[in-house]
């Protein structure tokens, strides 16, 4: 009991130094994972990560023994279930989150697992012998003899993703040295400075957070505008919609403002402003009909030349 008793005090004391010195913890699956993987994990994360695992329960005691201290570790003990470990750190959350995915090691198939996705058998040599053919039609996977050895004739599906592998299944996969499936933590949840989200949150990229943001900004003003209620992303809008109102009451009175100047001239004054404008279009192309003479002068001179000297 004594040593039980040393053992929980010390599990303690480590899990609340790790929750003071970090400020993120993975939650992390850790089904089908070897202690040999996690060893390679603990390796990989090495001064950048912490992994701790240990007992459920123990873990909630230790949790609610914490609560009181620091509140916020109450959203993590409905997540405290199943098969998983945790991963402290304060390093950039993506990166750590992308070393724990990429321990993975290739697994056979066994008897009674969950398969985590479809699995075929591909079409072609098996370099059996004959005598096992009937061992492949109990299974339904099409078969000829060739060259003295089995031949798988199409690609068949021998389990499906989500259903436990049956023992024919795994014996055949085995058989045929198919390793389907690969092993590695699953992170399930993260937890960072108090918050607790998903971890595809954290595939966000900036411009998806800029253009949601934009997104919200052009809602905001749209709704503020349509119920005349002043915000801060309508205020540009709302000052041009007034200066056109005030504008157009310049237009049409008597009262007129240094804004209001040269609209009203113009209205005044239409021919003056439509002589101006063709002026303006053939100055233009009588510049660019002289840039055009001018290449086309400079062309001719080259062409007489024809790369040949006064005395060549």
């Amino acid at each position: 009991m004594g040593g039980a008793s040393a053992k929980k005090i010390e599990y303690f004391t480590k899990l609340r130094a790790l929750l003071e010195d970090y400020q993120s913890i993975f939650l992390v699956g850790v089904d089908n994972v070897s202690s040999q993987q996690m060893h390679e994990i603990r390796k990989a994360l090495r001064g950048r990560a912490v992994v701790l695992m240990g007992k459920n329960t123990m873990v909630r005691r230790a949790f609610r023994t914490f609560v009181s201290e620091i509140p916020e570790l109450d959203r993590l003990l409905p997540l405290i279930k199943g098969n998983i470990g945790f991963v402290f750190t304060n390093e950039d959350l993506k990166t750590i989150r992308d070393v724990l995915l990429d321990n993975k090691v290739a697994a056979p198939a066994r008897a009674g697992a969950v398969a985590p996705k479809d699995v075929w058998v591909p079409a072609g040599n098996t370099g059996m012998e004959p005598g096992k053919t009937s061992f492949f039609q109990a299974l339904g996977v099409p078969t000829k003899i060739a060259r003295g050895t089995i031949e798988i004739t199409n690609d068949v599906q021998v389990v499906t993703a989500g259903e436990k592998v049956g023992p024919s299944e795994a014996t055949l996969l085995n058989m045929l040295n198919i390793s389907p499936f690969t092993y590695g933590v699953s992170v399930e949840n993260v937890y960072n400075q108090g918050q607790v989200f998903a971890p595809s949150i954290l595939d966000i990229t900036d411009d998806e957070l800029v253009g949601n943001f934009l997104s919200a900004l052009k809602t905001i003003a749209s709704i503020s505008l349509a119920v005349s209620y002043p915000t801060l992303p309508a205020v540009s809008h709302s000052i041009i919609n007034n200066y056109k109102n005030v504008l157009a009451l310049s237009i049409a009175t008597e009262y007129t403002f240094e804004g209001s100047e040269s609209i009203k001239d113009r209205i005044a004054n239409p021919e003056a402003y439509a002589a101006a404008a063709p002026a303006a279009a053939a100055a233009s192309s009588s510049s660019g009909a002289a840039a055009e003479a001018a290449a086309e002068e400079s062309e001719e001179e080259s062409d007489g030349d024809m790369g040949m000297g006064l005395f060549d």
